[in-house]
């Protein structure tokens, strides 16, 4: 449905003012902090705060807490964000104001980069070490393409999104994503790359795996990609997850298999070393998940972890259809 004449009007006359529409063009390039606009556009704080309240009030943008900072973005539902997109790829990308506008974002952009940059340099060790424990990256990466399937994804929850290697590897796949961590250090270095690689329809929030700061039943793909092992009760996240598909969703999980590495537990606090077939199957049952298919992904070296893949579907779409129950496939 379309605007009606003072929906239209009330839209066009927030987004016409000029410092309004210089703030819809720089959140249309991804999630900012007043301080980042005030940074920008070189206008006082108060000010800045009020022309956001206004776009947010008109369901233009959309304001997100992480700790004591405040994010926003621009809203990618709704007539008046649609209209907002066609006002946007109206304008000049020549126009010298923008131009200025777009060289300052780039600054901003580029000292959060070094920020995240800082963090991961500090970790990367560990992180490096973790990765030769187990199969490849690249191995894993064309096990979750293959399982996913080429089918778009309308919205996708990535719990435990860490550096935000999910949100960049589906990106192709997805309309719009999230992605929650409870590491805001995490969640700079995964602004940083989804910066990086351009993608602006998936951003990033602070919390926590058992509580999302997002709606249930809003998502038809949720990934937990290397996150349950850390959990002392992982079946509350699997809990967790399936509240928040819509029926007929499907949950991906990415973890290991049952393992005897336990200097795991003290060197990287991992609270469970793996996770057998059984136990996820009996979890995912429980919540109302059919397992569709199991991927064992074997490193191919001696002393190496096993990375398992889980697909499972939400049954609710399938109630109606007793006399033809879904089959769980396992590929091994």
């Amino acid at each position: 449905m379309g605007l009606v004449l003072d929906e239209l009007v009330d839209v066009l006359k927030t987004a016409g003012e000029p410092t309004r529409f210089r703030l819809l063009v720089l959140l249309a390039a991804g999630d900012l902090t007043v301080t980042d606009l005030t940074e920008i556009l070189g206008q006082s704080q108060p000010r800045i705060s009020r022309h956001l309240k206004l776009l947010t009030e008109e369901a233009l943008i959309e304001r997100y807490q992480e700790g004591a900072w405040a994010y926003f973005r621009l809203r990618q539902e709704g007539n008046g964000a649609a209209l907002v997109q066609t006002l946007l790829a109206s304008a000049s990308q020549d126009d010298p104001v923008l131009v200025r506008d777009r060289e300052r974002l780039t600054t901003v952009k580029n000292q959060r980069s070094a920020k995240a940059q800082e963090y991961f340099s500090r970790n990367a060790s560990q992180w490096d070490e973790l990765r030769r424990l187990h199969a490849s990256d690249e191995t894993v990466e064309e096990a979750l393409l293959r399982l996913i399937g080429p089918s778009p994804v309308d919205s996708l929850l990535d719990l435990g999104t860490g550096t935000g290697w999910i949100l960049q590897l589906l990106a192709s796949r997805y309309r719009r994503a999230i992605g929650v961590d409870a590491s805001r250090d995490m969640l700079s270095v995964a602004r940083s790359n989804l910066d990086d690689a351009g993608i602006v329809k998936a951003s990033v929030r602070h919390g926590d795996i058992l509580n999302p700061p997002v709606e249930g039943q809003d998502f038809d793909l949720i990934t937990i990609h290397q996150v349950l092992h850390f959990l002392d009760r992982p079946d509350l996240a699997i809990a967790e997850a399936a509240r928040m598909l819509r029926p007929g969703g499907r949950l991906l999980i990415v973890d290991f298999a049952p393992h005897a590495l336990e200097h795991l537990r003290d060197e990287h606090a991992h609270l469970r070393l793996g996770f057998s077939h059984q136990a996820m199957n009996e979890w995912l049952n429980r919540v109302g998940l059919d397992v569709q298919k199991v991927i064992d992904i074997s490193p191919g070296r001696e002393g190496a972890l096993t990375v398992t893949v889980w697909l499972a579907g939400d049954r609710r779409l399938l109630m109606a259809k007793a006399d033809t129950p879904a089959l769980a496939e396992t590929v091994i």
